[in-house]
């Protein structure tokens, strides 16, 4: 059984959300994978590396779906990659936390639809608010609830049940 990877939708992934991943791949010693079209930065690590991709669009998402294999987390904004990732048995998370499942994922994508179109209408409908520190709790609450999940279904698949 592969170890599951995180992968990271890394162009507009807020510096606060990357550092909160960057430790925890090296305290749980889970592959984080950032995936961008632009050189971004990561520590010294043999569980952390970067993946450049050509500028374009949806170049950075294909590749993370490319990639992906079912159990791996993706994190991202982006709510169609993140429907992509469900449809193929991954988990997806934005950066404030939240996590997109099977049950709110069609709901995400109409109202993302919906404010696109109020946007294309001429509608000013400002962006979210900046990153504070209660998403940046929450969002490090959902990777450790991800991450103790994934550890203890290694141990369940190593240690036979009597």
């Amino acid at each position: 059984m592969n170890s599951p990877t995180i992968w990271v939708d890394a162009d507009a992934c807020p510096k606060a959300i990357k550092d909160i991943l960057f430790r925890a791949a090296e305290r749980s010693q889970i592959q984080l994978t950032l995936i961008a079209n632009q050189e971004i930065a990561i520590p010294p690590s043999r569980f952390i590396s970067m993946h450049r991709v050509a500028k374009g669009f949806d170049v950075a998402d294909n590749e993370i779906i490319k990639r992906l294999i079912p159990g791996d987390l993706v994190i991202t904004g982006d709510i169609p990659l993140a429907a992509e990732v469900i449809a193929k048995g991954g988990e997806a998370l934005n950066p404030r936390g939240e996590a997109y499942t099977k049950d709110n994922i069609r709901a995400r994508l109409n109202m993302r639809d919906f404010m696109e179109t109020l946007r294309a209408s001429g509608l000013q409908t400002g962006g979210p608010p900046p990153l504070g520190a209660a998403e940046k709790q929450a969002f490090a609450n959902q990777l450790d609830g991800y991450i103790s999940r994934m550890q203890r279904a290694a141990r369940d698949a190593v240690i036979p049940k009597t």
